[in-house]
């Protein structure tokens, strides 16, 4: 099967094409001239990967799959959410906004949080559904390896002693959110297959 992943991120790319492995062949948006993602306006993961999958979806004749993922951080109320890509600046690195994380949790805060992850599928602008996955864990007081892209230097995952960033891809692609998302998804892609 042939999707389209509604994103320009190589990381993100990567992740997926290592998750959906050998049944699916997946192209990203660099594969289109002149499609660029539409802004994140929903107040959900799961507006914002809907809102991608959909507009992505009415300007390419394929299956698009579109996701939206962040980290909650029980001692910041949640924080950053669905601004966990834009929370140190729009056009911040991946060590700004892992900076600013920890800049904010202050001593004692509750450090438990989550990653969430929301896949949407759309095709011809119809949503034929959406996958959620979330791995709990706790923040490390400071960034820990070299793998992974994002928060992964700071989340250790709950029954783990490394962090996301500690981990190989194979371990990670196991247990994270966003594998359990598209693990939903894959179970859906066979059952409408079949």
């Amino acid at each position: 099967m042939e999707l389209v992943l509604a994103t320009g991120n190589p990381h993100k790319t990567r992740e997926f094409r290592q998750l959906l492995g050998d049944d699916c062949e997946l192209l990203d948006l660099s594969s289109f001239a002149n499609i660029e993602m539409p802004d994140e306006t929903g107040v959900t993961y799961e507006d914002n990967a809907i809102l991608k999958a959909n507009n992505i979806s009415r300007r390419v004749d394929k299956a698009i799959i579109a996701d939206d993922s962040g980290l909650e951080v029980d001692g910041l109320d949640g924080a950053p959410g669905i601004y966990s890509a834009r929370y140190a600046g729009e056009k911040s690195t991946d060590m700004a906004k892992v900076d600013k994380l920890l800049r904010e949790l202050k001593p004692g805060m509750n450090r438990s949080a989550r990653f969430r992850c929301v896949i949407a599928l759309a095709r011809a602008g119809n949503v034929l559904g959406t996958f959620e996955g979330i791995v709990e864990g706790t923040i490390v007081d400071c960034p820990r390896g070299s793998f992974g892209f994002g928060y992964d230097p700071v989340f250790q995952p709950a029954g783990y002693q490394q962090t996301f960033a500690e981990m190989t891809a194979e371990l990670k692609n196991r247990i994270s959110h966003r594998a359990k998302a598209v693990a939903a998804l894959r179970e859906f892609l066979s059952e409408i297959g079949n």
